[in-house]
């Protein structure tokens, strides 16, 4: 780790005040749950579409195989945009290609790796990262799985998200987002924070934690079409993309719409804290603060959420932790289990409209005021803490749509 907190060495004019206004302070976790949504239909559907032939479908532990073959786009390895990070911390990381880096449709938010998956930090040998997008007007999601192991190019595939429905022979799947779903709730497609737990894959859209295996994914026949889901000549399209992977099952607290109270909260990033009992960290963003950071219990032998239901794919889930948090603005939250890392507005540039501001990384622990770790991109999104080599990660959605963009994954070591 870096040694201890020293003034920030920046480029930039100005440095960050260095405490919060307020503290971490405790909240009554108890009063916020979640309820299991319909995994078993989604399952049935799973099982009949595979069954149809009419996806390849990869399955078991090694289903992101054909993901990680050295193919798909190619990424830049290293920070090739300005960062704003603290040099002491040893930032690192890696970039998009040029049409990624500047899409005006695709925006990049949430990132988890295999240093969540497993606690040894690699997914078949590999070091895999996995990024949630949005699109416009949140009809669409998609995931990017990234193969940024060591020696090699960084490359990746995108990944679109989708929701089987219907039996036997009817089976089909739409896209996540999708406003005909004919779901309750409608599957939310603002694909946020993102969250790797061994096979499964969480995924925050508000007021929802949707669930994916990622021991299926599909090979689609045709990514010449606009369209989702298998066509009435038999071909299965994913607006374009090679891949899809169908979503499980989801936790939920409400409907698209709903407020965001103390006792449902909304649900905007997600991290893994492997500290203790395994659990999965929300928080919520706020234009002036005050919004809770969340701890949800997690099952290690099927994946789950814990629920009081008979299996974990029913019944209630029950937040076991929660603080309010007074950062402007917070879009993500990460904790190495002393403190825990915010991603939110800076103090000195608190309100501002202008979007190439940096963001702050903020560091705090519960009962005291949260203090600036450093700069960071311009809205800069979800993070992950990596326990394994006692980093923490992140990405930012800033874009500039002329080359070459503004987006980065990062990375840097925190003092202790």
């Amino acid at each position: 780790m870096a040694s201890a907190l020293s003034a920030l060495c920046l480029t930039l004019v100005q440095s960050p005040p260095a405490v919060a206004a307020s503290v971490l302070s405790p909240m009554d976790a108890t009063r916020m749950k979640l309820t299991a949504g319909d995994f078993q239909s989604r399952w049935d559907a799973i099982s009949a579409i595979e069954a149809s032939g009419r996806v390849t479908s990869y399955t078991g532990q090694t289903a992101l195989t054909p993901l990680l073959d050295g193919k798909g786009r190619t990424g830049t390895r290293g920070l090739c945009h300005a960062t704003n990070l603290n040099p002491d911390y040893k930032p690192d990381g890696f970039c998009w290609d040029t049409a990624d880096d500047t899409s005006a449709e695709w925006t990049p938010q949430g990132l988890t790796a295999s240093h969540d998956a497993q606690p040894g930090g690699t997914w078949l040998g590999k070091y895999v990262y996995i990024a949630s997008w949005h699109y416009t007007g949140d009809t669409f999601a998609r995931i990017s799985v990234v193969d940024n192991s060591p020696g090699l190019p960084t490359t990746y595939d995108h990944v679109l998200l989708v929701d089987p429905y219907g039996a036997g022979s009817a089976a089909n799947f739409r896209a996540v987002g999708d406003p005909n779903s004919g779901r309750t709730p409608v599957p939310g497609g603002h694909a946020d924070g993102i969250s790797w737990y061994g096979s499964k894959l969480f995924l925050a859209t508000g007021h929802q934690i949707q669930v994916y295996d990622l021991r299926h994914l599909w090979r689609m026949s045709d990514n010449t079409a606009a369209s989702v889901g298998i066509q009435g000549d038999g071909r299965s399209t994913a607006r374009y993309h090679n891949w899809a992977l169908p979503m499980i099952g989801v936790y939920h607290n409400g409907n698209k719409g709903d407020p965001c109270t103390d006792t449902a909260p909304c649900l905007t990033s997600l991290s893994l804290d492997r500290t203790g009992a395994d659990g999965l960290i929300t928080s919520e963003i706020n234009a002036t603060g005050g919004r809770p950071v969340v701890r949800w219990p997690l099952n290690a032998t099927d994946a789950l959420l814990q629920t009081d239901g008979a299996r974990n794919h029913l019944g209630t889930v029950t937040a076991t932790v929660a603080y309010r948090v007074p950062i402007w603005k917070v879009q993500g939250a990460a904790t190495d289990g002393t403190h825990y890392y915010f991603s939110g507005e800076c103090p000195a540039y608190a309100g501002s409209t202008d979007s190439d501001v940096p963001y702050c990384v903020h560091w705090a622990v519960p009962n005291q005021a949260p203090h600036v770790l450093t700069y960071a991109p311009p809205l800069t999104q979800n993070l992950s803490w990596s326990p394994s080599a006692g980093r923490l990660w992140g990405l930012n959605e800033r874009a500039d749509h002329t080359a070459p963009g503004k987006r980065v994954v990062f990375s840097l070591d925190p003092p202790d």
